[in-house]
């Protein structure tokens, strides 16, 4: 016979794997005939872009393209300076052990290294290397046993324990569009340079729905018709609606940004601007905090049960951490001596991750590539690094703690001092995220298969062994905890000695007989 239960829903949004790989892309350009001869490039840079992601038997298919901007000495030229941009393209498979169709996947990526060299005065062979982190997650719908709805003579073990299950996902496309002024004195002649990052996220969340709001941050470097070496900074705002049911202000929500494509049009001379529009994958994932009453374990001493058990693995205590990290240093960059810093990427990195007791520290550092500019208006490059170290304490059992660092540059300067040094201030958004796993034991399908047959009433002594517990004494002989504990004179169910003698009120079972 079924044993009636009552039944809640808990939805799992399950970690299956995570992979780390760097994707190689390489590829060869033709300078266009309005273009003059390449002598040398002074720097290159570029913006990653993945426009599709397919999840498919143990490998991730991503295809994307790297918007890429190379500045170059032009040859046999009055105008020294000249920049040209291209789009290059790659589409990579990558291994990734227990994925499969139908899970869903979050993908990060960060341009690790981007070089062109010159074959010809018409020819350029780019390199990039990507860094590719990605996490395949799966969606499991499980229904969790918290109560009988007939508890005679049936023994329970329940726990209270908070989950964080999942609401809902969803995501949306948003174009952040703007015309960008530049000085009305610049007649545009060429992009040079461009650097996007989001920044400044947010999110609201009302009934049913989810509001993104984010920012856009574009830096343009752009050469003038008279030959003047100018830029402009812009913040385009990203704002989108998700629509999710039954999400509510009290949930918690991760958003992730993902750059599909980027458009920049310098306008007419006379307009004195450059149009840009960014396509933005915005996905966005809601968590509830749901307390369970989860029954652990359960016998009879009157009854014959039968259940299967079986664990999962959830998340708990999901939490965010915003804070700005300051770095205030003074750096030695040889060759500065009659230079000016024209612009600098700015561009933090972790280098390690320690979780020790209630706090975790992050070593890592900033690489500073740095554009100069002497008297003569000649153009070139340094790079410099900036170690530093962040702290975050209070984090209770930090080392059993899924986390996830996010950082983004919120302001930084730089002042050239005499002997080649450098002031540098910066301001670091750090943003951390974090959850634990839960492993939870569900019981289902009970099951009572007859009482049992019964002697006497009796009374046993027991002497506590380690590890004993009295839920485990009383399953062992068909007693209850209740009774133990009150022949006992015992307080506090949870305390008992390794060597204590008990008295077990209980009742002798004999083996069931058939009948023919």
């Amino acid at each position: 016979m079924v044993v009636e239960t009552v039944k809640e829903n808990l939805s799992v949004n399950k970690l299956v794997t995570t992979k780390r790989e760097v994707i190689l892309v390489e590829g060869d350009m033709i300078v266009p005939d309005s273009k003059p001869d390449i002598l040398n490039t002074i720097c290159t840079s570029g913006v990653v872009c993945i426009y599709k992601k397919e999840i498919l038997e143990n490998k991730v298919r991503i295809d994307g393209n790297i918007d890429t901007y190379i500045m170059y000495i032009a040859e046999d030229s009055q105008d020294k300076i000249r920049g040209i941009c291209t789009s290059l393209d790659f589409s990579e498979s990558i291994s990734v052990n227990n994925c499969k169709e139908g899970m869903n996947c979050k993908i990060q990526t960060e341009l690790k290294s981007i070089e062109a060299r010159v074959i010809n005065g018409r020819k350029i062979s780019i390199k990039a290397a990507i860094e590719v982190e990605i996490k395949v997650y799966e969606k499991d719908d499980v229904e969790i046993i918290t109560d009988i709805q007939k508890t005679e003579n049936i023994q329970m073990l329940k726990e209270d324990l908070k989950v964080n299950s999942l609401v809902g996902m969803g995501n949306t496309k948003i174009y952040a569009k703007d015309t960008i002024n530049i000085n009305n004195t610049d007649n545009l002649a060429e992009i040079l340079k461009t650097n996007l990052c989001i920044c400044g996220r947010d999110v609201k969340i009302s009934y049913n729905k989810i509001l993104t709001k984010a920012e856009a941050e574009v830096k343009i470097m752009y050469l003038t018709e008279d030959n003047r070496i100018n830029a402009v900074i812009a913040k385009i705002p990203i704002v989108g609606f998700i629509d999710i049911q039954n999400v509510t202000e009290e949930n918690i929500c991760d958003v992730d940004y993902e750059i599909s494509n980027i458009v920049l049009k310098p306008n007419s001379v006379e307009e004195h601007s450059i149009y840009v529009e960014i396509e933005i994958g915005v996905t966005a994932v809601v968590y509830e905090e749901k307390g369970i009453n989860l029954i652990q374990d359960l016998y009879s001493p009157i009854e014959k049960l039968e259940f299967n058990k079986k664990r999962i693995t959830a998340i708990t205590e999901k939490t965010t951490r915003q804070e700005t990290k300051q770095i205030r240093e003074k750096i030695v960059v040889e060759g500065m001596e009659n230079r000016s810093i024209m612009d600098v990427d700015v561009i933090p990195k972790i280098e390690k991750e320690h979780k020790l007791n209630n706090k975790i520290v992050y070593e890592g550092e900033i690489e500073l590539k740095m554009l100069l500019q002497n008297g003569e208006l000649e153009v070139d490059t340094r790079t410099a690094k900036i170690p530093f170290d962040y702290e975050i304490e209070g984090i209770e059992e930090a080392e059993n703690r899924n986390t996830n660092m996010r950082m983004e540059v919120l302001n930084h300067d730089f002042i050239v001092q005499d002997g080649g040094m450098i002031t540098a201030n910066i301001d670091l958004g750090m943003n951390m995220s974090s959850d634990k796993n839960i492993n939870l034991n569900i019981i289902d399908q009970i099951q009572s298969n007859g009482e049992r047959e019964e002697e006497d009433y009796s009374i046993l002594m027991y002497i506590v062994r380690k590890d004993d517990t009295l839920w485990k004494i009383a399953k062992r002989f068909g007693s209850t905890v209740e009774d133990i504990a009150r022949t006992n004179g015992i307080e506090d169910e949870n305390v008992i000695n390794p060597g204590q003698k008990l008295f077990i009120p209980h009742y002798t079972k004999v083996p069931m007989t058939n009948n023919v």
